[in-house]
């Protein structure tokens, strides 16, 4: 399977700088650190030869080194599961030096887990978003990948990028918008309630508050139970939807409680090329990742590669799971809650069940569903 790139804002920074080096004898280093096939690797150490500095790469790959003395310098990649490599580079004042590392895996990961479910049911106040946002059968829709990739401050300047939508500017300096030319103004919708009958300054919403977006340009095209008389709903219909608790859960990538390497150091924990017969998942007993609604709906594929200890019971040992690569936090998360409850064979060596040292991959897949994915 081929991994896609993944791209995430999160930055490595460094951990420890000791000394107090002057500014004309030090310079920095950043760069990325990916497998084999390009996707950028979470968790990876790096250190300088002769300079106390380390970092560790953030989830889209990226470190940055300061303090890092002038000259040649070697760059040392290491992370549980791979082969650790090392890079030289040039370290100069006033410029950063740019490194670009590769780490080959090292034969511990299980086949891919493809996700690709037929439907998902959607619930809750965004269930009939999401079942529109599926369907796109009218209406225009702007995603919350759209919203975020567009970095856009004011709500008047996103909704522009629609087709057949105009902002104009009202009184008092308000911010509204026509649709198809029209005079008038459009009927707009927060999370299922009418605003009052007017212009709505539109950019008194933050672009960052809102899930998505529904634009209806004609009076009977909006769904009916956003539909007024005729005359109301003549001049279009907007409904936006905020984020909140149900769309930005709070979770983190979970990180290892336990030291596997020192397990593995030890003998107590095997890798693949170390046993007679390797762990697999029991597919029978053992339920997929749900998709995230609000990533299915909107056809946003993934991939979450997951590292852990399976035990000689087979289940997933606890205080083991961490995430390799991951391409959404929502992605991460429905791979968590799954190995809670997945089953596994365990490994056996010398005729005995023992504990085993995986890689998973879980590959969210949208193609072939809703005709357009």
């Amino acid at each position: 399977m081929k991994r896609a790139a993944i791209c995430l804002s999160l930055v490595a920074v460094p951990l420890f700088v000791s000394g107090r080096a002057g500014a004309q004898s030090v310079g920095n280093i950043s760069g990325t650190v990916s497998d084999s096939t390009g996707a950028p690797l979470l968790g990876v150490e790096i250190s300088v030869d002769s300079a106390d500095v380390r970092a560790i790469t953030a989830a889209d790959g990226t470190f940055r080194l300061g303090g890092v003395p002038l000259g040649t310098r070697t760059i040392n990649g290491r992370r549980l599961g791979f082969s650790p490599n090392r890079v030289t580079v040039e370290v100069a004042q006033n410029a950063d030096a740019s490194v670009a590392m590769r780490l080959n895996a090292l034969p511990i990961s299980l086949p891919t887990v493809v996700v690709r479910p037929s439907k998902v049911n959607y619930s809750g106040r965004l269930a009939g978003y999401y079942e529109r946002l599926e369907k796109r059968s009218s209406g225009y829709f702007i995603t919350r990948d759209q919203i975020d990739h567009e970095s856009t401050r004011l709500l008047g300047q996103l909704l522009q990028h629609a087709p057949g939508v105009t902002a104009v500017r009202g009184r008092a300096g308000i911010t509204g918008i026509r649709l198809r030319g029209r005079t008038c103004w459009p009927l707009v919708w927060i999370d299922g309630t009418p605003m009052p009958s007017g212009e709505v300054d539109l950019d008194s919403f933050s672009p960052t508050s809102i899930h998505g977006i529904e634009l209806y340009l004609g009076s009977t095209t909006a769904p009916a139970r956003y539909q007024y008389t005729r005359d109301i709903s003549s001049c279009g219909t907007i409904l936006i939807w905020s984020r909140g608790p149900d769309t930005d859960p709070i979770i983190s990538a979970p990180t290892p409680s336990i030291d596997v390497e020192s397990l593995l150091s030890q003998k107590s924990v095997f890798r693949a090329d170390q046993v007679d017969r390797k762990a697999a998942l029991d597919t029978v007993n053992s339920a997929p990742p749900a998709f995230p609604p609000s990533l299915y709906a909107s056809g946003i594929p993934g991939l979450v590669i997951a590292e852990f200890v399976v035990d000689s019971t087979g289940r997933v040992e606890t205080g083991t799971l961490g995430i390799v690569s991951s391409t959404a936090p929502l992605f991460t998360e429905a791979v968590r809650v799954a190995l809670e409850t997945a089953t596994y064979v365990p490994a056996v060596k010398n005729g005995r069940s023992v504990r085993q040292f995986v890689q998973q991959p879980f590959e969210f897949s949208v193609k072939g569903h809703g005709g357009q994915r």
